[in-house]
């Protein structure tokens, strides 16, 4: 069958709030992003910036006073947004699935593993067989060709494709996990079980909502390989939602900064590290420790608490713990911006430093500076470092040159 859509899950400008007597908390305020086909997209934020609110969206299943507001969510081109529960139960654990947070909370401590894997796989797996009339024959059309119809997977059928996926995420002795409860395993392991779950009915995507939080770091790298490995060999798509970078770092083709329930920067995985333009970015990378580190170096935290979204602010919802707020960021929000074709930020400095190093006139940087819709000639093209001369051959006006060299900042 042709394909006929573009993107294997599009998200467009989704909007998420909880609506409680005291007002509306906006969970999710306008996250875009796209995924593809055998691509892993990493989501990463402080607690309370809106990764896993994202992924209830996708999946709807938002419990009350939590709603979407507006936006669209595109599987395979066909909206889910606004479909019956019904319709959703079909695409929901059977064509997108997702690795809950705490896998001891997650399964239920009363069933079997086998029980609960035995119950998803027959939710939505069918088989088809012939169909018989009331005296036991086989139909067949006025061709004579046999009608088959669509049932559900055996019992026998539905065992044997879980002891098949407890194997293949690393369990060993399948046949008596099978027939434990959670509590009698380790915590890896209920991690692996989740996997297994979330696979058993061979989705197109898989949604890891932090995956590694509650694990040590052998099992954490452990679980990580495994992901990969499962991705490779059923060419699905994932995403991770998480707060470690070196879990990004590690597994992730692109990453999705999120902060106050926006994407504030998306890129691949070597433009996010090595390329950095927002300032939260910057300040995520800071705060972590690295190999090249002295013994006595001190981490550089993000100074204050996240924004309360409840209340967010004028402008950048950054700009209260940024140390290179301007006065334009506590007024204006900052519209997306093009950095590059596999990488784009939200930030009013970002600009200003591309103003000062010549790759920007100074008419769209204040077309910018005003929440002006951005055409796509805003950034000219990228020249290496030791091949800039400022002003020289970018049409950019003289007063750049001499605030560059200056030092002033433009506030």
């Amino acid at each position: 069958m042709e394909k006929t859509y573009k993107h294997l899950l599009r998200v467009k400008d989704l909007h998420t709030s909880f609506f409680i007597p005291a007002g509306e908390v906006k969970s999710v305020n306008g996250v875009s992003f796209a995924l593809d086909e055998g691509r892993i997209l990493g989501i990463v934020g402080e607690s309370g910036s809106g990764k896993s609110v994202t992924a209830y969206s996708i999946l709807q299943i938002l419990q009350y006073p939590g709603r979407i507001v507006s936006g669209s969510i595109l599987y395979k081109g066909r909206q889910l947004v606004g479909i019956s529960d019904k319709e959703m139960s079909k695409i929901r654990g059977n064509k997108i699935s997702i690795i809950f947070q705490d896998p001891m909370t997650s399964l239920n401590p009363t069933f079997t593993i086998g029980n609960q894997l035995i119950e998803a796989i027959r939710l939505h797996k069918t088989t088809k067989v012939e169909a018989k009339d009331f005296r036991g024959n086989v139909k067949k059309d006025k061709d004579g060709k046999t009608i088959y119809k669509e049932v559900r997977i055996s019992k026998v059928d539905a065992i044997k494709k879980a002891e098949e996926m407890l194997t293949l995420v690393g369990i060993n002795e399948v046949e008596r996990r099978m027939k434990q409860y959670p509590f009698e395993l380790s915590g890896g392991m209920l991690q692996r079980i989740m996997i297994a779950m979330g696979l058993v009915c061979e989705p197109d995507i898989l949604i890891a909502d932090e995956p590694t939080t509650a694990l040590d770091v052998t099992i954490q790298a452990q679980i990580l390989d495994l992901l990969k490995t499962i991705q490779k060999k059923m060419g699905m798509a994932i995403i991770i939602i998480t707060h470690d970078l070196g879990v990004i770092a590690q597994i992730c083709d692109e990453v999705d900064v999120m902060y106050a329930g926006k994407v504030v920067e998306r890129g691949t995985v070597e433009e996010i590290f090595y390329n950095p333009q927002h300032e939260y970015t910057k300040g995520l990378l800071k705060s972590i420790p690295k190999s090249s580190d002295k013994r006595g170096d001190k981490l550089i935290p993000i100074e204050g608490n996240p924004v309360d979204v409840f209340a967010l602010p004028e402008g950048c919802a950054f700009a209260p713990r940024c140390a290179e707020c301007m006065n334009v960021c506590l007024h204006k929000v900052p519209p997306k911006v093009k950095v590059n074709d596999n990488h784009y930020t939200c930030c009013f400095k970002y600009i200003q430093s591309q103003y000062l190093a010549g790759r920007v006139t100074k008419e769209n940087m204040e077309k910018y500076m005003n929440g002006e819709p951005v055409d796509k000639s805003l950034v000219l093209p990228q020249i290496p470092p030791d091949k800039i001369r400022i002003g020289d051959k970018l049409n950019v006006p003289q007063e750049a040159t001499d605030k560059k060299n200056s030092g002033e900042v433009i506030k």
